[in-house]
Formats: structure tokens, sequence, C-alpha cells
């Protein structure tokens, strides 16, 4: 439980019998296998649900060569949800998926990434801007979303590609904001 976080204070606040309306699967990418060479993904916290589904897509076809490059950021280590799922995908297909940890606060022996994501990390595990075959798919709290890509429009529409990824060069055809 965050105590900011609004849906994670309000889960907790529910009582056993209560309920909570979910809606979905609400589509947002028509995605056609191997219509990019390589997709990297930016993931904060529980938005990393659309990175699991569209990773699950790609491998799962075995005709789909795309690549995929997923940064996951989390406060701490012990937040990292789906970890095995991600270390599993990534041994199973090492030459097509590879997934890299960010926390905020790391605790000793921590071998990934510390802090927020950075410039220096994106260039580091994203697919380069000066390709046309690429996309990187974006998906986390605000301040992330702000920070990486830019927020999406008022209407929840894309919007114009911001923060990091506008300063690196990406372009609206390279870059998607679940």
């Amino acid at each position: 439980n965050y105590p900011t976080g609004k849906m994670s204070s309000h889960i907790h606040g529910l009582a056993p019998g209560d309920s909570l309306e979910i809606k979905g699967p609400i589509p947002k990418h028509p995605y056609k296998a191997n219509e990019f060479k390589e997709i990297g993904m930016i993931a904060g916290g529980s938005g990393i649900t659309p990175m699991l589904q569209l990773a699950q897509h790609v491998l799962s076809d075995p005709n789909d060569r795309t690549k995929l490059t997923l940064v996951f950021a989390n406060k701490s280590e012990d937040d990292i949800i789906l970890r095995s799922t991600f270390d599993d995908l990534a041994r199973k297909h090492p030459d097509q998926f590879r997934v890299f940890y960010v926390v905020d606060k790391a605790t000793a022996g921590w071998q990934g990434e510390v802090g927020y994501i950075t410039k220096d990390m994106v260039k580091k595990y994203m697919p380069a801007a000066d390709r046309s075959d690429v996309l990187v798919a974006a998906c986390g709290p605000v301040p992330m979303m702000k920070l990486v890509s830019g927020p999406k429009a008022p209407d929840y529409s894309q919007g114009e590609v911001g923060g990091i990824l506008k300063e690196l060069g990406y372009t609206s055809q390279q870059v998607f904001k679940f």
C-alpha cells in the first residue's frame, strides 16, 4: 500500500465482500508481428501490465523476430512485480528479450540501476532514435511519464513526445504512451 497512491489506498480500504469494478481489455496499439525490428519498453510500477502483454504476445509467435528490451522502474526491489516472469522470459528468449531493473532505494547487494530513469539509461538500453524501425513504449505513474515521454494529451490521445525521449530525438512515430 502506498499512502499517497490513490488506487492502492482505495483497494486496501475495501472490506471483505466489497466489490471493485475493473474495465478492459482496452486495445491500445494494434500490434503487427515484425512491424518493428526492435521495441524498447519503459515501465514504472503497475505500468508494467501492457509491457507484459506485449512481451508475451511477441515471444509466443515463433515467426515474430522483434527484439524487446524492458526497463522496469520501482521504488524498491521488493516492489518489482512479476520479476520471476520477466526473468524467465529473458532466460527462454536470450536473443530476443532483455530486462533491466531500476529501483529508487537499493539495498545491499542490489546489482541493477538506482534512482529514476535517466537520459543515460535510455541511451544505454533503448533502441536508438536515429532508426525508423523502432518503437519505444512507456507506461507508468504521471511523474515518470512526464520525465520519460511527456504526458498524454488532455483528451488521452498520445500528445506530443516530451521528456527524455524528445531530448534524444525520438519522434511521435517512434513513441507510444500506454
